[in-house]
């Protein structure tokens, strides 16, 4: 089946060659803006850590005094709520179209604005990229789409101006192997690893914490739609939990007779557990007399490239104004 969508996939190829030459050499010209625009994207499919890093870096942006906000395409809406509950009081905009969203950002009053997922969305101009490269689906292989999950060559890396590796799962040789492949193919962008880890269980109904340690030797149902559940699952088993695993696509939007039927196999569970993602949809659904639903959200923990970061957040948000860092060749 992979063969039959070789001849697709040199087509997509060739439009996004074109389409990024056209942005290059200025002939279709981006939107500028009057705050500064830092993007978080990806070159493939889904389950790199966008939401959560770009949460985590508006959160940091907060930090310096500056007044962020979110703006991203909210497809599915939970990526709304979630970045709302992670960052409560940063303005989130939803728009198809990023240039709309972000006028409607600065009309707020903020002064910085992160795209979440918008590496490929080249119409809004920003001043600085961050890419995202998921070593838990490392392969070595970047087949496009629809041939594969990549939405752009390993060498489009060359655009960011930032490259962090994320992990859930991912052992350090995987992360090794990937970090030698952007250094071939975008060997002038510095390269960050952060470390995305589960934070304490929160319950939906009653907002009561406990330490991961909680998990240690428990029964767990296990309920995550979101790209690549099995590296949640396996984070709930690393921590010493028998899990006993649901899995829905991506953005799955959760019924009541699907919270009634998940509830219902839970069964003796000692504890149903999900993701904040998942959260954010299943807690008003989750029948009462299930007891609570727990989640947990995933945490950053930068292993690698600290100064890196650091510099890009400083030259964002420079008092001598808005500049545009500079996009590596």
């Amino acid at each position: 089946m992979r063969a039959l969508l070789i001849p697709a996939e040199a087509v997509y190829r060739g439009v996004m060659a074109a389409r990024g030459k056209l942005y290059d050499w200025e002939i279709v010209r981006a939107t500028r803006f009057s705050v500064p625009v830092l993007s978080v994207g990806n070159l493939s499919v889904g389950g790199t850590g966008k939401t959560p890093v770009a949460a985590w870096l508006a959160g940091k942006c907060l930090e310096r005094g500056a007044a962020p906000a979110i703006v991203l395409r909210g497809y599915g809406g939970d990526e709304i709520m979630v970045h709302e509950r992670l960052n409560p009081g940063i303005p989130v905009v939803a728009a198809a179209d990023r240039v709309r969203g972000i006028r409607e950002a600065i009309a707020r009053g903020v002064d910085v604005v992160i795209l979440d997922d918008a590496f490929q969305h080249r119409r809004a101009r920003r001043d600085a990229d961050v890419l995202l490269v998921n070593a838990d689906a490392w392969t070595g292989k970047h087949r496009l789409l629809p041939a594969g999950p990549w939405r752009e060559p390993l060498r489009a890396a060359r655009r960011a101006t930032l490259v962090i590796i994320t992990r859930k799962t991912a052992d350090r040789s995987t992360v090794d192997e990937a970090k030698r492949a952007l250094g071939n193919a975008a060997s002038r962008v510095p390269v960050a690893v952060a470390h995305l880890v589960p934070g304490d269980l929160r319950s939906t109904a009653t907002g009561q914490t406990l330490p991961l340690h909680a998990l240690q030797g428990a029964d767990l149902t296990a309920i995550a739609a979101i790209a690549q559940p099995e590296s949640f699952f396996k984070q709930l088993t690393d921590l010493g939990a028998v899990v006993r695993p649901f899995s829905f696509p991506d953005h799955h939007a959760f019924t009541r007779s699907e919270a009634r039927h998940l509830a219902s196999e839970a069964g003796s569970s000692d504890f149903v557990v999900c993701t904040l993602k998942d959260a954010v949809k299943l807690e008003s659904l989750w029948p009462a007399e299930a007891g609570s639903l727990w989640y947990v959200s995933q945490r950053l923990r930068i292993e690698d490239g600290e100064d890196h970061i650091n510099r890009l957040l400083d030259e964002l948000l420079s008092p001598r104004g808005k500049r545009e860092l500079p996009t590596q060749d």
